[in-house]
């Protein structure tokens, strides 16, 4: 696999503002022997026109414009007719470093046993860029259990090896929508070994018209269904309905009942070998962070004091939430306020950290 052809998959839903930049980012890659399978998906914006006079000077790009069918046909339809040993997954609002591709496959003709690698993301939030953090959870545990828990790459950073994955087992199941991601990685991940690249590819763009953003509840709901079921499976959680509930809605008596499962849940881990048991806390600990940020959205503190409290993980939350969300349980209308101003607080602080993108990203231009 010295020089295997990449297919990148890149569907397009009205991307227009941001279409040239992506398309751009990929064309310019330092690996070039790829094609570009780009799905047109109903859009009804210029995202097509621009698809077109990117075609006239690249003919590495093929184009598929028909109605909207959503996402995961999109990708499934590409998987069908790439013909790439290696897949990519690219966003049309996203942008990859130069050297994004170069770096993957030289993990996959080091490693051609792997079946999938992920990457790290910087933000790119208006014009200026934050550098993301590795998340040592990552290299220091097995991803196998990880993503038993959470979604263990960005999406748009995945590659694919189609020579290490038997047929049928690449597809995106219509199931999961919004959270399709999560359940292909955790079933890639059960039967073959993957990597986490410790280094940041793409500039990951945050804007409130994507989808996680249109779609965080409904996404947040499929994915506690599919932790649910994967632990329900491995005999972690025999009934796991108290989670799946305060998915569809946070109130004090699904938050008191997801807090008891997550304490019962922590107990049966305690129980578990010594190798495999630093995984599971470490997939637990992620999965009470993406609950107590499922219920501090719903902006009542009473809600979020009684689930630390009850979960007894005060002190995994940062110090100056604390001071917010400990007036919670008897003034609520104060704790809304020192919550506004924290979160006022971390926008200054994600500026301080930010750089100008041009400072970061290659010229990319427009087309």
């Amino acid at each position: 696999m010295a020089a295997p052809l990449v297919s990148v998959l890149l569907p397009i839903y009205n991307a227009g503002p941001y279409l040239a930049a992506a398309l751009a980012s990929i064309l310019r890659q330092d690996y070039d022997r790829l094609e570009i399978i780009a799905t047109d998906d109903g859009s009804t914006d210029n995202s097509l026109k621009i698809l077109e006079n990117f075609r006239k000077s690249d003919n590495r790009i093929s184009i598929v414009s028909r109605e909207n069918r959503g996402l995961i046909a999109t990708l499934n339809e590409g998987l069908a007719v790439a013909r790439g040993d290696l897949v990519a997954r690219m966003d049309a609002d996203d942008i990859a470093y130069p050297w994004r591709l170069s770096r993957q496959v030289a993990l996959f003709n080091r490693r051609p046993d792997l079946a999938l690698c992920g990457a790290g993301v910087d933000f790119l939030l208006g014009n200026r860029i934050v550098k993301g953090l590795p998340d040592p959870a990552l290299q220091e545990n097995i991803l196998g259990i990880l993503s038993m828990f959470f979604t263990i790459f960005m999406h748009p950073t995945v590659v694919f090896n189609r020579n290490a994955i038997k047929d049928g087992d690449l597809y995106y199941d219509e199931s999961y929508t919004h959270a399709e991601d999560f359940d292909l990685f955790r079933r890639l991940t059960d039967r073959y070994p993957a990597a986490m690249i410790p280094e940041n590819l793409i500039a990951y763009r945050i804007h409130g018209d994507s989808v996680t953003n249109r779609h965080k509840r409904e996404m947040r709901r499929t994915h506690l269904k599919i932790v649910a079921e994967t632990l329900e499976r491995e005999g972690l959680a025999p009934n796991a309905r108290d989670l799946r509930d305060i998915g569809d809605a946070a109130s004090m008596d699904t938050v008191r009942r997801a807090a008891d499962w997550m304490l019962a849940l922590k107990e049966r881990i305690s129980g578990l070998p010594a190798e495999t048991r630093p995984s599971y806390e470490a997939g637990t600990l992620n999965l009470f962070y993406f609950l107590y940020q499922l219920i501090g959205d719903e902006m009542q503190p009473l809600l979020t004091h009684e689930f630390l409290t009850r979960t007894a993980n005060w002190d995994r939350i940062r110090r100056r939430e604390r001071y917010a969300l400990r007036a919670g349980a008897y003034a609520p209308r104060f704790s809304l306020v020192s919550m506004s101003a924290t979160r006022q607080v971390d926008a200054l602080s994600r500026y301080l950290q930010s750089v100008p993108a041009a400072a970061v990203l290659p010229s990319l231009g427009s087309s």
